[in-house]
This record gives C-alpha cells, structure tokens and sequence, in this order.
C-alpha cells in the first residue's frame, strides 16, 4: 500500500530563479514541467480532470520518473468520496442537514454533475486521473501527499468574498450549468490546457470576478506549491489541474512560502450581518410590543397573527410545490414564523430533515444524482433532489413572509 503521509517539515526556500526545463526536452508534452529549486526536483503535470489523455500521462510520467513522492490535487474528503465505492451508503444525510452543510453539498453535486456529463463524453469520470496517480503510486510503493485545501474551507472563503450580487450571478451560474448538456472533445480540452488559453481564461475570471479568483484559483497556487514543498524526498511529483501549473511554478521559483493554517481559514461572519441577522427579528417583535402599548392588545394580537401567516403560508406552498410529505408542508407551516425570528436556523433546514427522515433517499438515487440533476423532472421524482427542493422552496417561502410580514407590521406601527 502506498503511504498517506500526515504532513511534513515546512522548507523555507531562498529566493532564487530555480531552474526549468519542458515537458518536450524529455519527450513528454508541454503539460509537464520540470522545476529544480535548491537541490530538490519538482515536477508539475499539468491535467485536465475528465481527460483520458491526462490520465495515460499521468501514469507514463509516474513510472518512467518514479519519484519519491506524489502530490495530489486533492484534500482528504475529496479523495475519500472518489476512491471509496460505498461513500454513499456510508453519507447520513440528515447529520449534513444538522451542521448546515446541505447547500455546500448541492453545490458541490451540480459542480460535480457538470464535470461528470463532460466526462461521459470522453468515457472519463472526474477525478480519473488522480485516481490512477494512486494506483500507479501502489503499484511501486510511493508515497502520497493529498494537497489540496479542504474544499468546505475554499467554498466558504469563496463565498464569503463576494459581495451580494456576485453571489446572485454565481449561483445562476451553477443553478445553469445543472441543466447543460456540454459538448467537449479531447482536442478541445488538448487546446484549452495551452499556456495562452489558460492565462486568458484566468485574465478574464479575475477582471470579472478578482476576489472570486483569488480564493479559489490563487490561494489554492500557494497552498499546493507549499504543500508540494513539505512533501518528502528530493523528487516530487504534484497531478494538478492544468489551470494552477502557472500560478504555482511561480511560487515555486520565488521561494514564495504560504502560511497554510491562514489559508485554511474560514473568515468570521461579519459583525454587520450578525446585527442584521438579530436585528430584523428584534425590530418585528419591538414593533408588536409598541403596537400593543399604543393600539391595546387586540392590534397587538392581529399583527401578531398576520406575522405567524405571513410567514407559515409561503413556506407551507413552498413544501406543497415541492411534493413534500405532508408532514413537511406542516413543518413549514408551523416552523417559519417562529425560525424567521432567528438566524440561527432556517425553516428550509427543518423542513429538509423532516423530508429526509419521512422519505430517506436510496443508494440508488446517490449514486445517479449526476444524472438525475440535469433533468427538471428528476427534482421531483428523487426522493434525494426532493430534499433540495424543499429545502429550497420553503426557504424561499420563508423569505417572502419575512419581508411581508415585517414591513407590515412596521408600517403599522407608524
């Protein structure tokens, strides 16, 4: 078995121009590059994640090199969810819904779903390449260093970067890509892994979003060049996409040192949302008790009431419309006016794990959400997707008696 080693002695590197040569001075293409950087050799193989032609390189470079270690442009969950075949047997999906972790999963489903419905184009699945990196390095006992940052920290660092209406556009984005039906070929993907093609892209991804490319192509440069630099043996080789090659053979060569607890971070929630977040419940109750002081009890308890349906009728159409249980649509009903009064949990994640414990998904529906995603019909028809569209639904729901009730309520008062 090959070793997954834990971690490793930080190197601090001087800073000196190193020495690169090309893939093609060694007879391989220009996706591998070859770095000697104060006594050590790292090699970069630059991949494509649904390419049959990465995967074969990656295995060509690995035995004719057979360095001493292999970095993998994975964290540990990422590689535990592509290499064990019974991940989804093993997920508890209602223990997702307790740590607030559904939406990270449905984005990371839709994201995984697009990369997957490119792949089936080529017979790849996402991910091959990195995979045969492993079994190449078991078949001649090499060590693996799993490089990557834990994905939950660069989806909540990206997230937290952007501003509001980035937030919008990006998740038109995803919510579009779930329904595409890609077409790609292996030249494409030869012809996009190019030095200039890929600079273009990362040029127009950082004037259009630069905070957005900072997290999640930037940062991640730095901590994979790290990582690679606190792997063992004088001889490294790093399986990365080919879009971080660039960034990190530049941090490589300056002797750019990264402090990895820092990037791993989540930034706190900003003091400014925590008011907001306390505040719109504390104004809505403050408002209620000021009509009941001015107006008696009586309006006191009729804004009270539109407050409670405000709120539990939108959610409670939001469950009907997602064919929830009816146990569900009476979970929203019931829940919404009371969890709009905190911010400290949703009526859509109620809801979900009412929905998931009522109608549990199936191994079955796990193992083909990649598919079922690009097909509206499928959002109803999985007992899987359904737990997203209620989660979503009554969210929205919840919202919209949010706002209605509220200004109401306030309006009212004055």
């Amino acid at each position: 078995m090959s070793r997954l080693p834990r971690g490793g002695r930080a190197v601090t590197l001087p800073r000196m121009a190193g020495d690169e040569k090309t893939g093609g001075e060694r007879d391989y293409p220009d996706d591998v590059h070859f770095l000697d950087v104060d006594g050590r050799e790292f090699i970069l193989v630059g991949t494509a994640h649904i390419s049959r032609e990465s995967v074969d390189l990656v295995r060509e470079v690995i035995e004719k090199e057979r360095p001493d270690c292999i970095c993998i442009e994975l964290d540990p969950a990422r590689f535990e969810a592509l290499s064990e075949e019974r991940r989804w047997e093993l997920l508890d999906l209602r223990e997702v819904i307790r740590k607030k972790q559904l939406s990270t999963l449905l984005v990371n489903l839709m994201l995984a779903s697009y990369q997957k419905r490119l792949g089936g184009k080529l017979g790849v699945l996402p991910g091959s390449e990195m995979l045969e990196a492993v079994r190449v390095a078991q078949e001649h006992d090499i060590a693996i260093a799993l490089c990557d940052r834990d994905i939950r920290a660069t989806l909540r660092r990206a997230w937290h970067s952007i501003s509001l209406w980035r937030k919008l556009v990006l998740i038109s984005s995803v919510v579009a890509s779930a329904f595409e039906r890609p077409e790609i070929s292996e030249e494409d993907l030869r012809k996009l892994r190019q030095q200039d093609v890929l600079s273009e892209l990362m040029q127009e991804l950082g004037q259009a979003m630069p905070n957005l490319k900072r997290v999640l192509i930037d940062e991640r440069d730095d901590y994979l060049a790290q990582k690679m630099r606190d792997a063992s043996g004088d001889r490294v080789v790093a399986v990365v996409g080919a879009g971080h090659i660039e960034g990190m053979r530049e941090a490589l060569l300056a002797g750019r040192v990264a402090d990895l607890e820092s990037l791993a971070t989540i930034p706190p929630v900003s003091p400014v949302w925590k008011w907001i977040g306390w505040g719109v419940p504390a104004l809505i109750l403050a408002s209620i008790a000021a009509i009941g002081f001015s107006k008696g009890p009586a309006a006191a308890g009729e804004n009270a009431l539109f407050w409670f349906l405000a709120n539990a009728i939108p959610s409670a159409v939001g469950g009907i419309l997602a064919l929830g249980h009816p146990v569900t649509v009476l979970a929203a009903f019931f829940s919404a006016p009371f969890t709009s009064l905190t911010p400290v949990i949703g009526a859509g994640y109620v809801c979900a794990f009412v929905q998931a414990f009522l109608r549990p998904p199936t191994v079955g529906e796990f193992q083909s959400v990649g598919d079922d995603i690009a097909s509206l019909r499928m959002w109803w028809k999985s007992r899987l997707l359904r737990v997203f569209l209620v989660f979503i639904l009554t969210t929205v729901g919840s919202i919209i008696g949010t706002w209605v009730g509220g200004v109401e309520i306030v309006s009212n008062l004055f």
